[in-house]
């Protein structure tokens, strides 16, 4: 992936802009952001810490995530949230991908949260959600949360969701989801918990843990 390592300069507001392959200063991602930036060196301290090469490849991004889900299989669900933050599809999360991601789910509007879910649910990104690609989804997730769980999940509980889903979702029935009719659905029956994830819409994002890159009030 071509990684190279950080500066081993103290922390300081200077400190983001010699990243060499980051180019946004402090100043730019705080606009870009809703956080200040007091938090963003916050944060910064803790993606340092724990990805010293200033980025984050996908195996390490599985790696991490999958702590959180030691009952389950979370190497299918991680590899699509890793998508959802790698914005440039290059493999590899940089700290700007990673702060400008958790702005939206920690503190960004409605719109911007569900849109930010939708394209995680577009797997091939086309602009459209199909059943195989909400059964992938569905199927990670309860891989993730293991087969221990109480009461216990029928095998075909992954698939009823996903028709439920269309059911509410494809009001047009013609076995794709838009982003238009993702966002008028959600909105209509729900929208977001005061938490900030989507409430009662038919399929929501997990909450991502991320306590290890120091971002404990999302879990």
């Amino acid at each position: 992936l071509g990684l190279c390592p950080l500066p081993d300069s103290s922390d300081s507001e200077l400190e983001l802009s010699t990243v060499r392959h980051q180019p946004e200063g402090l100043d730019q991602l705080q606009a870009q952001t809703k956080f200040t930036k007091k938090e963003l060196q916050s944060l910064y301290r803790g993606f340092k810490n724990e990805c010293p090469t200033g980025l984050v490849d996908e195996d390490t991004f599985k790696l991490i995530y999958s702590q959180f889900f030691p009952q389950g299989d979370a190497t299918t669900y991680a590899h699509f949230l890793f998508n959802a933050f790698d914005a440039d599809g290059n493999g590899a999360i940089r700290f700007e991908d990673f702060v400008v991601g958790l702005s939206i789910l920690l503190r960004g509007t409605v719109h911007e949260k569900l849109k930010w879910a939708f394209n995680l649910y577009d797997i091939n990104k086309d602009g459209y959600i199909t059943k195989e690609e909400m059964l992938a989804i569905m199927k990670s997730i309860y891989d993730m949360m293991g087969r221990h769980t109480y009461p216990v999940l029928r095998e075909d509980a992954p698939l009823e969701h996903v028709e439920r889903f269309f059911q509410k979702m494809d009001r047009n029935q013609d076995g794709v989801v838009t982003i238009d009719e993702f966002l008028e659905t959600c909105q209509k029956v729900g929208g977001i918990r005061s938490r900030g994830h989507p409430g009662s819409c038919p399929c929501r994002p997990e909450p991502l843990p991320t306590s290890r890159l120091h971002v404990a009030t999302l879990v």
